[in-house]
């Protein structure tokens, strides 16, 4: 299903909302690593075949391109499908591919090269079985790539990162409440929440302690599926509202994300 938030939206709304993302300091370390994940790449393919699932906007599908890396972009979203289109069919390298909500049953096994998800698996409610399914799809020798997912720091916050987060957010975020305050629909949602305190509008699933994504399960079926973890890296994600300066004070002192490369054996 996809979530209600983006229903009717379009691209330039979406990366908007999410600062998170779309900011210089988030991009160059996405980059670097995604450079990282396609290096990795051992199943002799003279250009990398690559999925990028749950590609919305196309965050990933634009740094798969420019790496020379010929990309399926894939999503729940027509809106999003069509935006990809239009932004890179003229590279040659992007083609679109509509996800039925459950699986990758139209997608025969082995078929890339490497396979990179960013910030989806916590919207998933089964998203270990989509973490199967990504290494199904993959080819001996093939990568798989999980970014933006939360790590235990994010739930148990340490004293560090509670720290962190007192000093470099802003006391008073009035655009936040000037654009909550004219967003007609968002009082909809205030009410949904208050029924139901555990609502998300954009559809989260992962996002509660008891509730959340469990990266020891994760890599418990890449080893099952034949996969050795060749990068675990732990990181503090800068999002736009954060004063720069703290957060280059607290980035090796705590972490709140995790990104994880991995390489299916070829024996």
């Amino acid at each position: 299903m996809e979530p209600e938030y983006y229903k009717g939206s379009d691209a330039a709304a979406y990366e908007r909302v999410h600062g998170d993302i779309f900011n210089s300091i988030e991009q160059q370390r996405l980059r670097s690593m995604l450079l990282d994940a396609v290096k990795s790449v051992r199943t002799g393919a003279g250009r990398v075949k690559a999925l990028d699932f749950g590609c919305g906007s196309g965050n990933l599908t634009r740094h798969l391109i420019e790496l020379g890396a010929h990309t399926t972009s894939a999503d729940l979203s027509d809106d999003f499908l069509k935006d990809i289109r239009r932004k890179f069919s003229a590279s040659g390298l992007s083609e679109t591919l509509k996800l039925n909500g459950r699986d990758l049953a139209d997608v025969p096994d082995a078929q890339f090269d490497l396979a990179a998800t960013y910030s989806v698996l916590h919207h998933v409610p089964d998203y270990l079985a989509i973490v199967r399914e990504l290494c199904r799809v993959v080819k001996p020798g093939g990568v798989l790539y999980i970014d933006h997912e939360a790590t235990e720091t994010y739930y148990r916050r340490p004293a560090a990162y509670v720290e962190f987060l007192r000093k470099a957010r802003p006391r008073v975020n009035w655009r936040r409440y000037l654009s909550l305050a004219l967003d007609v629909r968002g009082y909809v949602h205030i009410l949904r929440r208050l029924r139901n305190p555990r609502y998300k509008r954009e559809g989260d699933i992962h996002v509660w302690p008891d509730d959340h994504i469990e990266w020891d399960k994760i890599e418990a079926i890449l080893a099952d599926e034949g996969f050795e973890i060749l990068v675990r890296r732990d990181y503090l994600l800068y999002k736009a509202i954060y004063d720069l300066a703290v957060y280059h004070e607290y980035k090796d002192r705590c972490a709140d994300e995790r990104v994880l490369i991995a390489r299916r054996r070829t024996a």
